[in-house]
């Protein structure tokens, strides 16, 4: 048990009360790299839920929300891509503390940010 603030372990969030999934590894994650992407009303609740990953603004919107909204690790296994999601880091529009949380995860990833 922490005796110190200091020694509390950090919880990055979503947004509020919404911890940040993060996976374990950037190769378990294995989603579509082309085509039309339909994201699961959990994750999306726009009615047009269908993303060209084709199309670069549409790739960095469908990366933005799954990293905001997955609440398990499955979710983010099903549409993220991990050498995607490695190449366009830097210009992901993302919380703090998703950021924070997956960079503290996979160091690669804040190297690409600072890069």
């Amino acid at each position: 048990m922490p005796t110190r603030a200091s020694d509390a372990p950090v919880a990055h969030l979503a947004r509020p009360h919404r911890p940040v999934v993060v996976a374990g590894t950037l190769a378990e994650l294995t989603g579509p790299t082309r085509g039309l992407v339909e994201l699961p009303l959990r994750l999306w609740w726009h009615p047009r839920r269908a993303f060209d990953l084709g199309e670069r603004t549409m790739l960095l919107w469908m990366y933005e929300n799954v990293l905001r909204e997955a609440i398990r690790v499955d979710e983010l296994r099903a549409h993220l891509d991990g050498p995607t999601l490695a190449r366009v880091w830097p210009e992901l529009n993302l919380p703090r503390g998703v950021r924070a949380a997956w960079e503290a995860r996979h160091p690669s990833l804040r190297r690409r940010a600072s890069a």
